[in-house]
């Protein structure tokens, strides 16, 4: 909705298709409380706001500059209904998509500002959430994101997606949103759930949007959709039935979906064109690894540490980095992965992240430690970022007491 009214007002106008979209929503909670949910809310929704889009440009043609090409249209009562309307149409939307994606995307911004647009715009995160996505502080994010949105409004029109040069240039960006958005619904920092599943498809579905247009369909978006096949593969088995979070070498390999694993490899074998090799190829791989095994004492550790010693000359970040010493620990053994642990660069970038604390008191369990495993998972446990985390942590920090009182 974002997307189609900021081509429709144009770009210098994005708090009007914002204030629009909230009023749109406002109106949704009002009616929808006395007449029920409709059968089709995305269409209810899409209606409300371009019938809301008409009364703005109605209201405000003398006073505001609206999208050039839109202009010529807004001056007669006649040609603007039917002017918006096209541009409501269901492949008129799958382009405004695309070409907020890339306008979010402009080289005035830097990369990390960059994705931090596309998630809160496009993609509907809140300030806390992109915060999180990038391990910084909620007033960080805020000046940043109210920042990127001035240089932003300054753009005459959305970014024509037909350049094929300007998009093979923006689209390490847009790859690295999609990436962080998947990644927010897997395994995120939501407060309500541990994982959100609308998240997950709402990236996969922006990435096929991606992979219709001929610029887009490259073997890194191959790579990046194969990833987020194999990854949303695993989500039926991540929480139990009573909704606690199932540990890896616990989860139920049966629910796993194996249609999505095929599409993965499919994917995953379409990528493998030229001789670019993304991070995406390298988590695809390590994820492929993972749904391929039949079960968890299956795992090729080998390959998968081999694998993330590729990521780590990609990319090589503290997560990446605990992954790797997670994947050794499985190999060599948890003394090995305690050791991987303590060698991590920037490692205090991790410290408010409760998987770190939880990681090590894992291997300090195993090690028989029990007394500083329960010290880690504590740690862990005042960062939980929601119930199920909470409660998982719990478990493990009750693991370590009794094994310490044996």
């Amino acid at each position: 909705m974002v997307a189609t009214l900021t081509r429709i007002f144009g770009v210098q106008n994005l708090a009007l298709a914002e204030d629009v979209v909230q009023d749109a929503f406002c109106r949704a909670l009002e009616v929808w409380k006395l007449r029920g949910v409709p059968e089709n809310p995305s269409a209810w929704l899409m209606a409300t706001a371009k019938n809301r889009a008409l009364d703005a440009l109605r209201r405000e043609r003398t006073a505001r500059t609206f999208e050039p090409e839109l202009s010529r249209f807004v001056q007669s009562e006649w040609t603007l209904a039917p002017a918006v309307a096209e541009l409501f149409a269901t492949d008129a939307i799958k382009d405004d998509l695309l070409r907020m994606m890339f306008s979010c995307c402009q080289a005035r911004l830097s990369g990390e500002v960059q994705v931090t647009l596309i998630l809160h715009i496009l993609c509907g995160f809140s300030v806390g959430e992109v915060a999180n996505a990038f391990v910084s502080t909620q007033a960080a994010t805020e000046k940043r994101i109210t920042r990127a949105k001035k240089v932003l409004a300054q753009s005459k029109k959305l970014f024509d997606v037909e350049r094929a040069q300007d998009v093979a240039a923006r689209l390490p960006s847009v790859h690295r949103a999609l990436y962080l958005l998947f990644n927010e619904g897997y395994h995120g920092a939501s407060p309500e759930s541990a994982i959100r599943a609308d998240l997950c498809r709402e990236a996969m579905r922006l990435t096929a949007v991606l992979l219709e247009h001929p610029a887009g369909a490259v073997p890194a978006t191959y790579a990046l959709a194969a990833l987020m096949c194999f990854n949303a593969a695993r989500l039926p088995g991540r929480m139990d039935a009573s909704g606690n979070l199932s540990p890896f070498f616990e989860q139920d390999r049966s629910q796993w979906d194996q249609g999505l694993i095929g599409e993965g490899i499919r994917l995953l074998d379409l990528s493998a064109v030229g001789t670019e090799l993304t991070e995406y190829h390298i988590e695809a791989g390590i994820a492929r690894v993972h749904a391929m095994a039949q079960r968890a004492e299956d795992t090729d550790w080998a390959s998968i540490v081999s694998l993330y010693d590729l990521l780590m000359n990609t990319r090589p970040t503290p997560v990446v980095a605990l992954n790797r010493a997670i994947a050794i620990a499985e190999r060599d053994g948890a003394a090995c992965g305690l050791e991987e642990i303590s060698r991590i660069t920037d490692a205090e970038r991790l410290e408010r992240y409760p998987f770190y604390w939880a990681a090590m008191g894992e291997f300090e369990l195993r090690l028989g430690r029990h007394e500083a495993a329960g010290e880690y998972f504590r740690a862990a446990r005042k960062l939980a970022r929601n119930e199920a985390e909470r409660k998982f942590l719990a478990q493990r920090v009750a693991a370590s007491e009794v094994a310490a009182a044996r």
